[in-house]
């Protein structure tokens, strides 16, 4: 999962604010400054022959995998709705989102089960709210309260002031409370050190998710003695459901790392990678430079990763939705996402076109799997395995 790498705005992008967006082709034309964007690895499996990816620029040559873009039909763009939307569970009504701050009398009460006022409750940049309010968070003690256009609860302390363990505690009522009236669908702890004079957010991130509301593919294939590996925040996103085993990641290198150490591993299931740095480290920041330089170091390590599959391994690279660099504000965007997939199994040049939903992936790797298939989406298996 390339997180938030969005290949161009979905017809009802305009709905959600979000019209033009287009991370991959925004972030190529940024690059130009840099001598373009440099990634051979994933333009040799077919990433530039997506249909209008970077508007057509970076296509050409005899791809070695197959591709497409699929669009998207639950309601929304964040994080967990693309997920579970891709493990074949749609989101029909939206998770709330607050983009005013949750309501005051939820605070209240979340201050008084916390024993201690807050401090923000609104929603913000991540890293610039730190900096606004740190200095009285350090001051005072108060834990920093804010949101985004996403259904999330975030809440930011530096650890010297509340140490890690008690940010996850605080972490955790907030989850126990959001529900109902209030519900959210992630509460995020959010913290933080000060470094060279600066603050600097920590890789100890932690999410907290509602529960898929509904078998997802990884229940399947747990269901078949088969193994779900999730590296990075795939066992956030599923709140644990459907999840064999669970690494936490620092980084995105340190996410290929995992995935290369379980690919090592003797069993039969699916890795399921979460390469987070992509959507909070560039995307949120609307750091298009930062993103592509990111772009180009996870493409240098893919032959690491094709060299380590075994004859019968599947690659599949995808999104979750898009977070382009350039847009307004600081938020994910509405976009089509891509899929590449590679294999010795798999037909080369596939062109996969315009899927309907992310869904298609969790109905093809099903196939894949001999789990049964899932009640969404339309497996493309046949148009790509080699017979």
């Amino acid at each position: 999962m390339l997180d938030s790498l969005g290949v161009g705005a979905l017809p009802d992008a305009g709905k959600y604010g979000d019209e033009g967006a287009d991370t991959f082709l925004h972030i190529e034309e940024k690059m130009v400054e840099y001598g373009g964007l440099r990634i051979p690895n994933l333009l040799s499996l077919g990433f530039g022959n997506i249909e209008n990816a970077a508007g057509g620029k970076m296509s050409g040559g005899s791809p070695k995998g197959a591709f497409g873009r699929l669009g998207e039909k639950s309601k929304g763009k964040d994080t967990i709705t693309g997920h579970w939307e891709i493990a074949g569970l749609y989101t029909e009504v939206p998770f709330k989102t607050y983009p005013y701050g949750f309501p005051v009398d939820f605070i209240k009460k979340f201050e008084h089960e916390i024993g201690m006022e807050t401090l923000g409750n609104y929603a913000a940049s991540g890293t610039e709210i730190i900096e606004e309010l740190g200095p009285l968070h350090e001051q005072t003690g108060k834990p920093i309260v804010y949101t985004s256009a996403d259904s999330v609860f975030q809440i930011a302390a530096n650890t010297a002031v509340i140490p890690l363990k008690r940010l996850y505690e605080i972490c955790e009522t907030a989850r126990s409370m959001l529900v109902g009236d209030v519900a959210c669908g992630r509460v995020i702890a959010r913290p933080y050190v000060i470094e060279n004079g600066g603050r600097a957010r920590t890789p100890d991130r932690k999410d907290y998710a509602v529960s898929p509301h509904g078998e997802t593919l990884l229940d399947k294939i747990m269901k078949t003695g088969k193994a779900v590996y999730a590296v990075g925040k795939i066992n956030d996103i599923f709140n644990g459901q459907g999840i064999t085993y669970a690494v936490h990641t620092d980084n995105n290198m340190d996410g290929v790392d995992k995935t290369v150490e379980a690919l090592k591993q003797d069993f039969e299931g699916l890795i399921f990678t979460n390469l987070v740095d992509f959507d909070s480290k560039y995307g949120h920041r609307r750091d298009a430079i930062g993103y592509g330089k990111a772009i180009e170091e996870f493409d240098g390590r893919l032959p690491e990763i094709l060299k380590t599959m075994s004859g019968c391994d599947i690659l599949i690279l995808c999104a979750d939705h898009g977070n382009d660099p350039v847009h307004s504000g600081w938020d994910h965007t509405r976009e089509y996402v891509p899929v590449v997939i590679y294999g010795s199994e798999i037909k080369a040049g596939v062109d996969l076109g315009t899927r309907e939903s992310f869904a298609d992936i969790g109905a093809t790797i099903a196939e894949i799997l001999n789990t049964g298939p899932t009640e969404t989406g339309a497996s493309f298996l046949h148009k790509i395995i080699r017979k």
